[in-house]
């Protein structure tokens, strides 16, 4: 397989690209200013753009070929964040910054537009180009384009992430489940207050609440499949006003996290029955709603087998690593619900990576973007399903 080379004029404007990106971000549905910088270099590349609902941008290339349709997505949203450290080009926005990566992203994309654009001849898909909005909330920019119809002519989707999990000079994947879904609860639990001094004239909600965190606990244990992956947080407490006063109410704000459909939807019948089963032992009453996020993600193996071949055979065996699955979440799983495709990692991890995704002082090790844009452009190429 004959390997692409990058222009360094092209690395160079990935770069500044990404550079003025992250001086100015802006936060999830308000990307309209990343969204003109992108439509204003599309249509310098003389790259038809397709009529989806803005912020998000959407690039259309003609294959040689035109018989396939894949789409490379890259999200241009960054966080309510304020960055930390003395680097050159830091957030010009107080409370707004590219924490996790999506400035790489975009100008990874961008850098891969204009060598399309300028290499048409060697295109046999066609291609569409997803800048896509709003990853980082819900409701989910990818699942808006999903409804208003990205992938109705598409054959297969690829995406990637900069990943400060793993080691730079790695690209990884998995054949299947790779990133968990996103669901958050709030639970409050009824009780009947009074006085610390007479607990038996009470159901004291704070009291309940403690079975319930434990006893969620055991879904994982006990009630999800072992080749299932779960985890159930509680993470926030709300109950009582004073020392000494017993309240009415307590209230569990917690997230759960899985791998696979089932797993999701045996945590949540589990969370509920439980709740209410323990509540209503104490005399309480359990009142829970779910706040739906994103789904598991979940890559499909014959679309991944190709990306391995193509990284092994055009960045070597060594680069390749069959990775672990992770228990964030990724709204590109709404994609890979409809249509085949694969999420990709390509690692940074290293000195100048030192801080995790979402850290006031996360960065990008630029070192990676050639390998970044090179191996969109590669999957491209060698595309044939």
């Amino acid at each position: 397989m004959r390997t692409t080379v990058i222009d360094e004029h092209l690395i160079k404007q990935a770069i500044e690209d990404r550079r003025h990106f992250h001086q100015y971000p802006e936060l999830s549905g308000e990307e309209y200013e990343t969204s003109a910088f992108i439509r204003k270099r599309l249509e310098s590349l003389n790259i038809e753009r397709l009529n989806y609902q803005p912020p998000s941008v959407v690039g259309f290339i003609k294959g040689t070929k035109g018989d396939k349709t894949i789409a490379l997505r890259a999200d241009i949203d960054a966080l309510a964040i304020t960055e930390e450290g003395d680097r050159s080009y830091i957030s010009k926005r107080p409370g707004v910054a590219h924490m996790c990566g999506h400035d790489g992203h975009t100008a990874i994309l961008l850098a891969v537009a204009e060598w399309l654009s300028n290499h048409r001849k060697e295109i046999e898909p066609n291609v569409v180009l997803i800048f896509q909005s709003a990853e980082e909330i819900t409701p989910s920019g990818a699942d808006a384009l999903v409804n208003q119809g990205v992938l109705d002519h598409i054959d297969a989707i690829f995406g990637l992430h900069l990943w400060q999990g793993l080691e730079k000079g790695k690209i990884g994947l998995t054949h299947g489940p790779m990133m968990a879904s996103i669901d958050d609860f709030e639970m409050v639990i009824e009780g009947s207050g009074g006085h610390g001094s007479m607990p038996h004239e009470t159901v004291d909600p704070i009291y309940v609440a403690t079975h319930v965190i434990q006893a969620l606990q055991s879904i994982v244990s006990r009630k999800l499949n072992p080749i299932d992956a779960g985890v159930i947080t509680v993470g926030k407490i709300e109950a009582g006003s004073t020392y000494n006063i017993i309240p009415s109410t307590a209230k569990l704000i917690g997230t759960i996290r899985a791998l696979t459909p089932r797993a999701v939807q045996t945590i949540q019948e589990q969370t509920v029955q439980l709740a209410e089963g323990i509540c209503q032992a104490f005399g309480a009453k359990a009142h829970i709603d779910f706040i739906y996020g994103t789904p598991p993600l979940v890559n499909h193996p014959k679309e991944s087998q190709l990306v391995e071949s193509v990284i092994r055979q055009s960045f070597g065996d060594d680069v390749f690593q069959l990775i672990e699955p992770v228990m964030g979440g990724e709204d590109f799983s709404y994609y890979l619900q409809q249509k085949p495709g694969v999420f990709i990692f390509v690692g940074m991890g290293g000195e100048k990576s030192a801080y995790p995704h979402h850290h006031p002082r996360f960065d990008i090790d630029e070192d990676v973007i050639p390998e970044a844009i090179r191996l969109f452009i590669e999957i491209v190429k060698n595309y044939n399903l």
